[in-house]
């Protein structure tokens, strides 16, 4: 019984510490991917806001002349 307990421990030791990595390593990702999403979005919403709002240059009428 004492040596299922061990063997028990050290098998959680040796998986949960690979996984925690693992994770830490996928949720720094997934943290780096959400900030450049977020910074795409605010250049866009920038650029949409200067070319949608800039006021049209009036060109001179030539159906009068």
């Amino acid at each position: 019984m004492h040596n299922l307990f061990v063997i028990s421990v050290l098998q959680n030791l040796f998986f949960c510490i690979p996984k925690a990595a693992v994770l830490h390593g996928k949720s720094v990702g997934f943290a780096s991917q959400k900030s450049r999403f977020r910074n795409a979005k605010v250049q866009l919403s920038l650029f949409n806001g200067i070319i949608f709002t800039k006021p049209l240059l009036s060109l001179p009428n030539d159906h009068y002349a």
